[in-house]
């Protein structure tokens, strides 16, 4: 196998100079039993391509998405820098897009990103180089070690999981004050995927979603163990900036 990526930007697309076989991506979402990693297998140049749905939406041609993703790290880091951390840990980090995004930002904190994917953990580490570390592994084992974190982000991985009520006290043991959350906004983010022509047999949900919240619906979810302190718009997506009650 001969892989060659040169990085032109922590949170934008990398240029790929290919042999025969490349296998850079990883699954963003891993992070319980969600069953098999899904990837769409393109070819680039005579080279065999495998991206994960996390980086076919950072990485496709549609403009559209490509300026709402855009805009929604543009408020995650707005929401990082309203509560100035000293450590982040960003969980189901993916391919490292969201701590690329706090990279541009020249935020000042520690960075962190833990991932189940070997892929994407891969993948994440070509982007962000010393700037973060990244690890691979399950926040399950770290519950009860004592790791803390100013801030933790869990954005985009709730509605993969099949038993997302379990991981939030995870996120408060873990977290030494703040968490960032997002989930798409339902029944909105469905809608955008049908006008796209996508997932039209599932009325437009992502075959990888197994939990739908509106916006309201998520903000009750969480508020057992969180208080909202700020709702930022990110349309498609319910982002929410909460302290650890």
């Amino acid at each position: 196998m001969c892989r060659t990526i040169e990085r032109v930007g922590t949170s934008g697309r990398a240029k790929l100079r290919v042999g025969r076989v490349v296998h850079i991506a990883g699954g963003k979402c891993a992070m319980t039993a969600l069953g098999p990693e899904r990837y769409r297998v393109a070819s680039s140049g005579g080279a065999r391509v495998e991206t994960s749905s996390n980086q076919q939406k950072h990485e496709g041609g549609n403009p559209v998405v490509r300026w709402l993703v855009d805009r929604f790290h543009a408020r995650v880091v707005a929401a990082v820098r309203s509560v100035s951390p000293r450590s982040i840990l960003d969980i189901g980090c993916g391919e490292g897009y969201t701590l690329g995004a706090l990279v541009d930002a020249e935020i000042a904190s520690d960075l962190r990103g833990v991932d189940l994917s070997d892929r994407a953990v891969s993948a994440a580490r070509i982007r962000l180089g010393a700037a973060a570390e990244v690890w691979q592994g399950d926040i399950r084992r770290l519950a009860g070690q004592g790791q803390k974190h100013d801030l933790v982000l869990m954005l985009e991985v709730l509605e993969h999981l099949a038993d997302p009520a379990s991981i939030l006290p995870i996120l408060a043991e873990l977290s030494g004050g703040h968490v960032i959350l997002s989930v798409p906004w339902e029944p909105f983010f469905r809608g955008g995927n049908l006008l796209r022509g996508q997932y039209l047999r599932r009325w437009g949900n992502h075959p990888e979603h197994v939990n739908l919240w509106g916006r309201r619906a998520f903000l009750d979810f969480i508020s057992p163990h969180f208080e909202v302190l700020h709702t930022p718009n990110a349309f498609p997506w319910t982002l929410v900036l909460a302290r650890v009650r």
